[in-house]
């Protein structure tokens, strides 16, 4: 988890990828377009949209208007839904320092810290992307790419 979140990086990058794709209403965006608007590395946001599709929480579509969208409304997507897709959590079971006197039952921390989970479960179930989307701001603007050198006349690029 990064420093002072409750959320691991993952979880972070999974939510403010759907609330982009939600602010796009139904138009299809690419992987690029979303690391731009929401500032975030492409390749690992790859990975995070994919998690996010196998779950039912985005679709996507190949081809020249291909991209990704939300599968469902943004009134139908809680934050758990999307945290739960990439990086589950989950409640203590058992405590975690393995002390054999804490067997049977959560030692007193651990069974706070139990209820701080259980309380963050319960909100972020309650809590939709539509709950959560700005109002009247703007979109940050995309990153922009460095213009790429010209070559001199007669070579190429290699083709990727």
């Amino acid at each position: 988890m990064a420093a002072g979140s409750l959320i691991s990086q993952t979880a972070e990058y999974a939510l403010r990828a759907v609330v982009c794709l939600a602010q796009h209403a139904g138009e299809a965006c690419t992987t690029q377009i979303v690391a731009d608007e929401t500032h975030l590395p492409q390749g690992y946001l790859a990975k995070v949209m994919q998690s996010l599709t196998r779950a039912g929480i985005l679709q996507s579509k190949r081809g020249l208007h291909g991209g990704f969208t939300l599968a469902r409304p943004p009134s139908e997507i809680s934050i758990f839904d999307v945290i739960d897709a990439v990086d589950p959590i989950r409640p203590y079971v058992t405590c975690p320092l393995d002390f054999p006197w804490h067997c049977e039952t959560l030692c007193p921390l651990h069974r706070s810290l139990d209820d701080l989970i259980i309380g963050f479960i319960e909100q972020s179930k309650r809590t939709t992307i539509e709950d959560i989307l700005p109002r009247d701001e703007p979109k940050p603007p995309p990153r922009r790419r460095s213009p790429r050198k010209a070559l001199p006349r007669g070579r190429r690029r290699a083709s990727r």
